[in-house]
């Protein structure tokens, strides 16, 4: 018996020397949208802070697609030894199950936790072909051609926005889906689809380079990267506000002393230059909570979506 004791206690003290070391090898951050969308910029910013506090490499894994589905599923199979980061968003995590009848994994079951990273808002762009030049004018053009003036999105932040915009303005648009915003802001750019509401990361920089028009910002107050710009519900589309966040989680059954030092380490990471640059210029705004808190306010968003999908009268495919 005292022998058995002895083992176990020797075990334990092992583990937590092998916690203790953590990390002491390189990272691996999934993002379940393309290179070059918000959620790949943060997770590239974030991750040069990490390997700058814990001298280990980070490497992003971009898996984009069906609607956050592909990445998702990689990280819930990764090995959960902290290692492994899901840097996501609302989409995979209070929208899609809302979204879709059945999905391949579970948003509360299959993942822990760690911290918030960011919350943001989108931008209403539509490209230069397009006539209109407010967002009345939008409504006037789409309303002469029901149906017709398309608006595309490659995530479910993006997509509820233009359903939500069908729904409160009284238009009738053809959504054109894409595997991530980036590749829709390309159709966007060349002509194939009219409008998107995109997050301010990925659309600003072709508004500043003279490549769409913009004509209002989906939160319920300015941006102060666009302050000329009104908010959707200012232009005339009353109680419009639409936002979005970003979180990391890691896989089921990571050791809490693991998923601690991972929350310790990303937090610090947030406050760091490469961090704070990704805020400044892309309209994010920083937000970090305990694993506990995100947990919670998960939930809370699970339900705020689902009220937000069920009231845009869009049906679970």
């Amino acid at each position: 018996m005292i022998k058995h004791i002895t083992l176990a206690i020797a075990a334990a003290a092992l583990c937590g020397a092998a916690h203790a070391e953590y990390p002491d090898k390189q990272f691996t951050f999934v993002v379940p949208f393309a290179a070059g969308s918000a959620t790949d910029q943060l997770a590239r910013s974030l991750g040069q802070e990490v390997t700058r506090i814990t001298k280990q490499n980070v490497i992003v894994d971009n898996k984009p697609g069906a609607s956050g589905f592909i990445g998702a599923e990689a990280a819930k199979k990764a090995a959960p030894d902290g290692y492994t980061v899901f840097i996501t968003t609302n989409t995979t995590h209070a929208a899609n199950e809302h979204l879709f009848k059945k999905i391949p994994y579970d948003p509360v079951k299959d993942y822990l936790p760690v911290t918030g990273l960011g919350k943001g808002g989108q931008i209403m762009i539509v490209n230069l072909n397009v006539p209109a030049k407010s967002v009345a004018e939008f409504i006037a053009f789409a309303k002469s051609k029901p149906g017709k003036v398309s608006f595309g999105s490659g995530s479910s932040s993006s997509r509820v926005a233009g359903e939500m915009f069908q729904q409160l303005a009284g238009v009738e648009l053809l959504h054109v889906p894409y595997k991530s915003n980036p590749l829709a802001i390309n159709d966007l750019l060349g002509g194939q689809i009219d409008m998107m509401i995109t997050d301010t990361a990925t659309g600003l920089p072709q508004l500043k380079g003279g490549k769409v028009r913009a004509l209002a910002v989906s939160t319920a107050k300015r941006s102060p990267l666009t302050p000329d710009l009104p908010t959707i519900a200012e232009a005339g589309v009353k109680g419009y506000d639409m936002g979005f966040w970003f979180a990391a989680y890691v896989p089921a059954h990571t050791p809490p002393a693991v998923v601690n030092k991972l929350h310790d380490i990303l937090v610090e990471a947030t406050k760091g230059p490469a961090m704070q640059h990704y805020y400044s210029t892309s309209g994010i705004e920083p937000f970090t909570t305990t694993p506990a808190e995100l947990g919670k306010f998960q939930l809370a968003e699970s339900d705020k979506w689902k009220g937000i999908i069920k009231k845009a009268g869009i049906e679970p495919e």
